[in-house]
């Protein structure tokens, strides 16, 4: 079982929340121990952890055997997807001519017409081309500067940044860049990945699982008890304590963004690593996090990242153009409320039952 931590006071940046809103799966109104018909699972990833239980595994299958499908099949989400791979998939795009149609995998394909999706949706916010910003602001591999960026070199990169210089053909998958963008997919590969593991569960012929990769995570079926999955949200009370709002969310994916686990402060302003790819700058509202429920985890992921950088009023203003599941922490005066859309009230009403 997952839970939220609270880690401690850092006399620079304040509470370091190190796994703040992490999404935990718990048995609800049942034990947590697991019933001899179910396996739990583990292992490393995407420079995080993945945990995975199974319930009812069809005769045949042993426990090694799918532990090292899973890997297998992680590996090879990295291998097209990484920026940390030099010949992965994505790097070699990214060092590929402009102007040159590239073929590419269904997997990437798949991943980059969702991207180029929820970039329209969300009116740019969600932005896979954002990594020279990130990086400009100090949250990419170099460490944060001593000073704020400038307004130039803001207003340079900007010229670069966007997805609308990504143009994607399907069957046959090709992409082709106009500017020399490189696209980083870290804001919707660890859904993705979740997503594949839970195709390969399918397809192996297992129907009740929870699979979980650092905080976003995809159910189906039943828990080892034969109940509903039930996840809770962990959130910051006005106390400081941590207080739980259950979800029943068999059948669906959930992903989460906040704002809170990396940032710096240059005198006295709080500067976030979400950076806003409209403006190129970091992010300023009062949104601390913000939890998607979708079909996908990939899509939940990536949405859950866009309305993080729109903020509490337009994210809320997207979740209930497009009727999506969403629910938000929002910073105040005196601590913090909960805000959901309508789409969301069914995850709530239905874990009440």
């Amino acid at each position: 079982m997952l839970k939220a931590i609270t880690g401690p006071t850092n006399s620079k940046t304040g509470p370091v929340f190190t796994a703040l809103f992490l999404l935990w799966a718990a048995v609800i109104l049942s034990a947590c121990a697991p019933s001899p018909e179910s396996w739990q699972l583990a292992g490393r990833t995407m420079g995080t952890s993945y945990h995975i239980t199974v319930v009812q595994v069809p005769p045949g299958l042993e426990q090694g055997e799918l532990q090292q499908l899973i890997d297998d099949e992680l590996q090879q989400v990295n291998q097209e997807m990484s920026t940390y791979i030099d010949d992965s998939e994505l790097m070699r795009f990214n060092q590929s001519p402009v102007g040159q149609a590239i073929p590419v995998s269904q997997h990437l394909a798949d991943v980059l017409e969702m991207s180029l999706d929820i970039y329209r949706r969300s009116e740019g916010a969600f932005e896979v081309t954002v990594g020279p910003l990130v990086n400009l602001w100090g949250f990419g591999p170099q460490p944060e500067p001593e000073h704020i960026p400038s307004d130039k070199d803001i207003a340079d990169l900007l010229t670069v940044v966007g997805s609308d210089a990504l143009t994607l053909t399907r069957k046959p998958d090709t992409v082709i860049k106009s500017r020399p963008v490189e696209v980083d997919l870290s804001a919707i590969a660890k859904g993705h990945g979740v997503d594949r593991v839970a195709e390969l569960l399918e397809d192996l012929g297992i129907r009740n699982y929870l699979v979980e990769i650092g905080g976003e995570l995809r159910t189906k079926g039943v828990n080892p008890k034969g109940k509903t999955w039930v996840i809770g949200i962990e959130v910051p009370s006005v106390a400081g304590q941590m207080v739980q709002e259950p979800i029943a969310v068999s059948g669906k994916a959930v992903a989460t963004s906040g704002d809170y686990r990396n940032y710096y402060e240059r005198d006295g302003v709080r500067y976030s690593h979400s950076i806003d790819p409209r403006s190129g700058r970091s992010i300023k509202h009062k949104l601390a996090s913000v939890t998607v429920i979708a079909d996908t985890c990939a899509e939940a992921d990536g949405l859950a990242t866009a309305i993080n950088v729109l903020g509490a009023d337009a994210g809320m203003a997207l979740a209930e153009r497009d009727n999506l599941a969403v629910f938000m922490v929002v910073k105040t005066d005196s601590g913090f409320e909960e805000r959901s859309s309508s789409g969301f009230k069914p995850y709530v009403e239905r874990s009440e039952k």
